[in-house]
């Protein structure tokens, strides 16, 4: 399986351009800049795409994890906080932080928190990234 996005920048570093398309059309040359990634300007930046990307896959991985220890989750609500950073060569994306919420029936404290984290150290997007992943996982009654 394969799926593509792509990125087209115009210009210097500081007075650039860019756009960013997914091939599923949900982004279709999403604008960003220097100033939405380091300035807090309004627009996207790449930071805000993985935490997306990785907010969306850790939800489904913890809906599976559940599902093989025989819960089924009513609702699933990450949010992941990805942070970047100066470091001696350039910037990198030193952490990720996911702030999750889940409504499951019959679902015990202990055992929750044992299935999130092995959806934390499972999720393809966690996987991927080189960076320290940390969570707090909250059961909703």
């Amino acid at each position: 399986m394969n799926r593509k996005a792509s990125a087209v920048w115009q210009g210097g570093l500081k007075d650039g351009r860019g756009t960013v398309s997914t091939e599923s059309g949900v982004l279709s040359d999403a604008a960003y800049s220097f100033r939405t990634r380091f300035e807090n300007e309004k627009g996207t930046n790449p930071e805000e795409l993985v935490g997306a990307a990785h907010a969306g896959c850790f939800s489904m991985a913890l809906s599976a994890q559940l599902g093989k220890a025989g819960l089924t989750p009513e609702r699933v609500e990450t949010a992941a906080t990805v942070t970047l950073e100066k470091v001696a060569d350039g910037f990198a994306v030193t952490a990720v932080y996911l702030d999750v919420s889940a409504t499951v029936p019959g679902a015990e404290e202990a055992k929750y928190q044992a299935v999130a984290n092995k959806a934390k150290e499972g999720c393809p997007i966690s996987k991927l990234l080189n960076a320290k992943i940390t969570m707090q996982a909250g059961l909703k009654a």
